[in-house]
């Protein structure tokens, strides 16, 4: 199995779907158990001699009010179980395993000042698969997600609800079944857990993995509909992208083209005058690679920012260990991540309306180029038969749920803390809505793979790109060709279940 070491600096993307989804083994190498410990003894040193926020006085608009040495451990427990208010659904496996790996791995970085125990301890519980049941919202991002990572804490001192075993557990009963030791919170321990981004940068990461194989599917989808619609090659010349250099555009340009070489299907400009009279395609086709471009960019983009965050120290205040001081900040804002993902949402919203409108076009008999009447494969003079109508009618119902998802969260703030906290992020609203932009993108692709797929049975299936023939006979490899009307439901849900398993993507660089 494989293993993922955590040591604060070096945490990859792919590192965490393997945790996440694959449930590979965490480790923590003796070098950054030793900043941890160090860490730690800087703090307990500072604590004795001075004032420290959230260590020995209140939180937020309490932080003005010291506490005694003999309460600093209630202190800590209070917090967790004050801040434990989360609402709404669980946050799903995966997430839940990767707010844990990412919380682990920004404590090894050896500047929350906690005890090696900590970290340890949520090791174990990921090992294990001791999984705490996390409300996904009541969190605005700042300071951080405190709620849903109360949540997770409140397992580690035997207290909430956790899943072990594909059992729901008191935290208690899942950690000793599991055969790990609660931990009892010292100084700063509570705030040190609580405090950062974990829970929008778990989303944002799956997010990011997932977008970009949904980019790349989405281009052997445009690559079925072109073919399938006898589309121009033109467009997709490389002597045009060069002149306007984006790298995303000439990204998703040499992908097309690797993806229809060996074509006969597709044709150049005069061939199409010589067939039709137009020279070129409408923008659904044609504008492929300048749409594709800015999306390949965009993903470009969030990537780099979410990778940055999933090795960054969070948390507030911050002990460092070389000068022997601890400062107060406000790294557990969730802006980055927050504007990142509305970023994302528009960029995978743009993504379904343009799959969409190729879909469209393949069930209209008046822009199909040939195609029969929402791909029924004979005229039926009665009626009786409706096709591929209502798939394209679901493609529009979820590109236009995505529109309103797409509406930023990140400009959005309403003061917390009495105004202490006088602008939040609202990070996690910003990576949630991302997430289900991007599910209902996988499926706008899904019906856009089975219609391109069902207009082919129209042509001559030889006469495909050697690529494209593949993607091809992956769907009818799990669905028939439509030759009556019947439930397409099941149809649409078997290939996006294709598309998150990576298996189109494979066909893309």
């Amino acid at each position: 199995m494989r293993k993922v070491v955590i040591d604060g600096e070096t945490l990859t993307i792919e590192d965490v779907i393997a945790v996440a989804r694959r449930n590979a083994i965490v480790t923590i190498p003796r070098e950054t158990e030793k900043k941890v410990k160090k860490s730690r003894e800087i703090l307990e040193r500072l604590k004795e001699r001075k004032a420290i926020y959230g260590v020995n006085t209140g939180f937020g608009a309490f932080g003005n009010i010291a506490i005694a040495a003999e309460d600093i451990k209630e202190l800590q427990v209070n917090l967790i179980r004050s801040h434990s208010s989360g609402v709404g659904n669980p946050l799903k496996k995966d997430v839940t395993r990767a707010l844990m790996l990412l919380r682990a791995n920004t404590l090894a970085k050896g500047y929350s000042g906690v005890r090696l125990k900590i970290v340890q301890t949520l090791i174990q519980m990921l090992n294990k698969g001791v999984h705490p049941i996390i409300p996904e919202k009541g969190s605005v991002g700042a300071s951080g997600d405190l709620a849903p990572l109360s949540h997770m804490v409140l397992v580690m001192i035997g207290e909430g609800k956790a899943e072990y075993d594909r059992q729901v557990l008191g935290g208690k009963d899942a950690m000793s079944k599991a055969n790990i030791a609660t931990v009892s919170l010292d100084a700063k321990e509570g705030v040190a857990l609580n405090n950062g981004t974990q829970m929008m940068t778990a989303i944002a990461a799956l997010a990011i993995y997932d977008a970009r194989n949904l980019m790349k599917t989405a281009e052997v989808a445009a690559a079925l509909s072109l073919e399938a619609l006898c589309g121009i090659v033109d467009a997709f010349d490389d002597k045009i992208h060069r002149v306007r250099p984006h790298e995303g555009q000439k990204k998703a340009a040499a992908n097309i083209r690797r993806l229809i070489t060996g074509s006969k299907l597709v044709k150049s400009s005069e061939e199409a005058i010589k067939a039709n009279g137009y020279p070129q395609d409408p923008y659904s086709l044609r504008c492929i690679p300048q749409v594709f471009g800015s999306i390949h960019d965009t993903i470009g983009y969030v990537k780099k920012i979410v990778g940055i965050e999933i090795n960054s120290a969070t948390d507030n205040p911050l002990v460092f260990p070389k000068t022997e001081a601890c400062l107060s900040g406000g790294n557990f804002h969730g802006q980055p991540i927050s504007a990142a993902m509305d970023f994302l949402a528009i960029a995978l919203a743009t993504l379904g309306n343009f799959s969409e409108r190729r879909t469209a076009r393949l069930v209209d008999a008046n822009l199909s180029r040939g195609l029969p009447p929402f791909l029924i494969p004979e005229v039926d003079k009665k009626g009786l038969q409706s096709g591929f109508m209502t798939l394209q009618y679901t493609a529009a119902a979820l590109a236009s749920e995505n529109k309103s998802l797409a509406h930023p969260a990140s400009v959005d703030s309403i003061p917390t803390s009495a105004n202490y906290e006088d602008f939040v992020s609202m990070g996690p609203i910003a990576a949630r809505k991302t997430a289900d932009i991007l599910y209902n993108t996988e499926y706008i692709v899904a019906i856009e793979l089975l219609s391109a797929a069902q207009g082919l049975e129209f042509r001559e299936i030889d006469k495909l790109g050697k690529l494209t023939r593949k993607a091809y006979d992956i769907v009818r490899g799990k669905v028939p060709s439509l030759t009556k009307d019947r439930a397409m439901d099941e149809d649409i849900q078997i290939v996006r279940n294709l598309i998150h398993s990576e298996t189109f993507s494979n066909l893309v660089p």
